[in-house]
């Protein structure tokens, strides 16, 4: 598993909302915002959270054009550092991500991740929980990560 996990704020709203955020405490140990995903985290950033942002501005503003500021500054950053772990939804900068050869996840595959390592003991649960947000996950998509996980 990658030392550096980069979370973009989707990952960060939807746990939060079903007070879970301490999902990717448990995972991953620390993890890293940019300040853009903290401004639209809007919250309070848990100890555990790291704020960094990339040093070099100009891909963040080129990748800018093409997905939101906060995934954008996600993907700027992760260019920096050595072999992350992006956690991103949005299929645009996952797009975008794959086409830089950059390592990604979604929340479902942390919540499936989670499971697998026994932090959290039925995915079901949480799933219900993440729908009854206005979180948008396909059926498919969920009756894969249950099937995937064993349930």
């Amino acid at each position: 598993m990658q030392s550096v996990i980069i979370s973009d704020t989707s990952c960060l709203v939807i746990l939060s909302k079903i007070n879970k955020l301490h999902i990717l405490n448990d995972l991953f140990g620390n993890i890293i915002i940019t300040t853009e995903v903290a401004a639209e985290f809007g919250e309070e950033i848990p100890k555990w959270i790291e704020l960094r942002d990339a040093k070099d501005q100009l891909p963040q503003t080129l990748i800018n054009s093409s997905i939101d500021l906060g995934e954008a500054s996600s993907i700027a950053l992760a260019i920096e550092l050595t072999d992350p772990l992006l956690i991103l939804d949005d299929l645009k900068a996952r797009n975008f991500a794959e086409s830089l050869n950059l390592s990604f996840t979604g929340t479902i595959g942390v919540l499936m991740n989670a499971k697998s390592k026994k932090i959290i003991p039925n995915l079901k649960v949480i799933l219900d929980q993440i729908q009854r947000t206005d979180f948008r996950i396909s059926k498919n998509l969920i009756e894969q990560a249950l099937k995937l996980s064993g349930e």
